[in-house]
């Protein structure tokens, strides 16, 4: 009995990692406008299989997922997950719950900055993010990512320059940016932690 459970564990535990990678795809694959005859002739593989793992039926190897990524031209990163992510949760709870331990992480304190997916998925309207910008990490290059973009500084303090115009946001300040390019910095020894949304999501 003991070994059942524990296998239907395991079957769940899958089956949710399936199909979180499988909603990422269809929607990274739709926002950078690829079919899915394109990516499958760029992976070697068949539209079907394809088609298989956008729906959460059948996984994809490392390798094809490194492609995809190449491809698409976004973080091999965003098809992971960390910690306990999604160990724990059945497929039906994966679909609108985002557990605190169980968050998609992209980056590193050592990079500066860290962002978790607080979304279910990559897909919807919108995306947001918990994002921690160490002290002294800044963003040199404006960055413009097509989207309206808004934040919530709950801790620390963070320099936003928006073309001219600089502005230091302390905690509980928040901000809007609608498709322009703009740049970040923390001057401060401490870290800066946003919640962080866009429209459409980008990631």
């Amino acid at each position: 009995m003991v070994q059942k459970r524990d296998s239907h564990k395991d079957t769940e535990k899958l089956t949710a990692q399936r199909l979180a990678v499988g909603r990422d795809l269809r929607a990274l694959r739709q926002s950078k406008q690829v079919t899915l005859q394109r990516l499958a002739d760029k992976i070697g593989r068949s539209v079907g299989f394809l088609s298989q793992v956008e729906r959460g039926i059948s996984d994809l190897p490392i390798a094809d997922l490194r492609t995809i990524a190449e491809v698409l031209e976004i973080p091999m990163g965003l098809f992971f997950t960390t910690g306990e992510a999604l160990s724990q949760q059945s497929p039906s709870e994966s679909l609108y719950i985002v557990r605190a331990n169980q968050r998609r992480r992209l980056g590193s304190p050592e990079t500066g900055i860290t962002e978790e997916l607080l979304s279910p998925d990559l897909g919807g309207g919108f995306e947001t993010f918990l994002t921690v910008i160490e002290p002294g990490a800044e963003r040199e290059q404006p960055i413009d990512r097509g989207a309206e973009e808004a934040a919530y500084l709950v801790s620390g303090s963070l320099e936003i320059r928006v073309s001219d115009h600089c502005f230091t946001l302390n905690e509980g300040d928040s901000f809007r940016i609608e498709r322009e390019a703009f740049s970040w910095r923390n001057p401060t020894d401490k870290r800066a932690v946003l919640v962080w949304t866009l429209s459409p999501p980008v990631y």
